[in-house]
């Protein structure tokens, strides 16, 4: 394959044809299950970036099929092979030929998993679903729709009991898909008469960036001084002061007393003296 059909078919680009790239990556020589294994053992092994590449190159034609199946919501299909192809990188990239399974298996997972998170971000301005059971049910309820508008009750309770999920969230989940996406500002040709925009209520005027950016900074900068002093301490110090004061389940002096068999007055001493240290390199 020449050098120009393989940049072609790395990219699709806005101003290429998709027809076109389909037909190079068609071109493509597929791998036999050896071959594939080498070159996945010399990426694995050695780093070879040569060998990933072959890889993904053989493996493109899978992408377009893959994406082909996700047209029915509107979005572009270059942009849908794109996003694919990542997912494909990133298969290619976590694929050990020590498992014994072929590449194509693998890498399913993970190109369908980047179109999904492609048409979630897109398909509606606002987001439709944001937990791993919403996606499932956004995806499986396209499926299932066979019509336009709203489903009857019995298309509900037969969606609802064929994905496991109760009616509720069938009907929550198609409002969502069926409703309109608002515009932030308003028109431009609108004089603002007697018309509202998010944009005009949802400004929060009492929030100061500047201030919240400040200081988070400083809060991040305390909390790497304060792990750096930390570190200044000798071994017994640093477990008094990370049980006592940075542990989910701080320990009590008498804890501490019984692990280093000394006193809980010994313990407190070695605390206090650590505490110092820490505010003067702190300061």
């Amino acid at each position: 394959m020449s050098t120009n059909m393989q940049t072609m078919a790395l990219s699709v680009t806005a101003s290429g044809s998709v027809e076109s790239y389909i037909q190079a990556v068609s071109g493509i020589n597929m791998l036999s299950a050896e071959e594939e294994r080498k070159l996945a053992e010399r990426l694995h092994q050695d780093g070879d970036l040569e060998a990933a590449r072959k890889l993904i190159m053989s493996h493109l034609r899978f992408v377009v099929h893959i994406a082909k199946s996700y047209s029915g919501y509107g979005l572009p299909q270059a942009d849908l092979i794109q996003e694919g192809n990542i997912g494909l990188m990133k298969a290619v990239k976590r694929f050990d030929p020590s498992v014994g399974v072929r590449l194509v298996s693998f890498a399913v997972h993970w190109i369908k998993a980047e179109i999904h998170e492609f048409v979630l971000r897109n398909w509606r301005i606002v987001k439709v679903a944001t937990t791993k059971a919403q996606r499932k049910l956004f995806f499986n309820l396209r499926k299932a729709k066979k019509r336009l508008g709203w489903f009857t009750h019995e298309e509900v309770q037969t969606v609802a009991d064929e994905l496991g999920v109760s009616t509720k969230d069938v009907l929550q989940m198609e409002a969502r898909m069926s409703s309109q996406d608002q515009g932030f500002d308003l028109a431009a040709d609108d004089d603002e008469s007697g018309n509202f925009a998010p944009v005009q209520y949802l400004e929060d005027k009492s929030a100061d960036v500047e201030s919240e950016v400040l200081d988070a900074d400083w809060d991040k900068n305390a909390t790497q001084r304060l792990y750096s002093a930390i570190k200044t301490l000798d071994e017994r110090s640093q477990h008094i002061i990370q049980t006592r004061w940075l542990a989910d389940d701080k320990a009590t002096l008498q804890d501490l007393a019984d692990k280093y068999q000394v006193s809980a007055e010994r313990v407190r001493q070695i605390e206090k003296n650590a505490m110092k240290k820490l505010q003067a390199a702190m300061a």
